[in-house]
């Protein structure tokens, strides 16, 4: 377990949903309700970043759903939403980085604005490797780096202080998935290049 990385995230949880919830949540909701649609009814599922719990909403009911999050007060704030979802929903404390899910146990995995707060990001998606099973899916719903000029290099200045208190914001994430042996399969940018879908597979 990442100590520091999870202190991080718990004092981060005392005013997330007011940073969250009321901008970003709101924006990106139409694209969660379709991004979050391609939990299949009968497939085994890890979401992996509960955080408060803020992306229930938009899953789809009926689902069988293990959530993993590093901080202890991010899930004490989330157990209202976990229990009001109409699927089978359990969650633990993990960090991704160790996991003690056994090789190919998932049909899918989830994140959502996870992997741009990994501290090792291409570590984090080999793990998720080990545990999604042989042909099966990882989706991903990811804040970027950006090529277009000038955000690249705006978002690369406002990285030394944003990484400090949450997350990094200037990650090639798509690159990342590459790197730790998935088979990338569609990206769709959702806003400019910075806000991206990345679906993969584990051959």
């Amino acid at each position: 377990m990442d100590l520091a990385n999870q202190e991080k995230w718990d004092r981060a949880a005392r005013s997330f949903d007011f940073m969250a919830s009321h901008g970003a949540e709101r924006r990106w909701r139409p694209a969660k309700l379709e991004f979050f649609d391609r939990m299949e009814p009968d497939a085994e599922i890890l979401f992996v970043g509960l955080g408060t719990g803020l992306d229930i909403t938009c899953f789809p009911p009926g689902r069988t759903i293990t959530a993993i999050d590093i901080s202890p007060k991010m899930l004490a704030k989330a157990e209202s939403r976990v229990a009001g979802y109409p699927g089978k929903l359990s969650v633990r404390i993990m960090d991704v980085h160790d996991m003690d899910f056994p090789d190919n146990h998932f049909d899918q995995i989830f994140t959502s604005c996870t992997f741009c707060s990994v501290p090792q990001p291409v570590a984090g998606l080999g793990a998720l490797y080990r545990v999604l099973k042989h042909g099966g899916e990882l989706h991903m719903f990811e804040h970027t780096g950006s090529k277009i000029f000038p955000f690249g290099l705006m978002m690369d200045l406002m990285n030394v202080l944003a990484s400090r208190a949450g997350p990094e914001l200037n990650r090639d994430t798509v690159a990342n998935v590459a790197k730790a042996g998935f088979s990338i399969t569609e990206v769709n940018n959702v806003f400019l290049d910075t806000v991206k879908m990345i679906h993969a597979t584990r051959d």
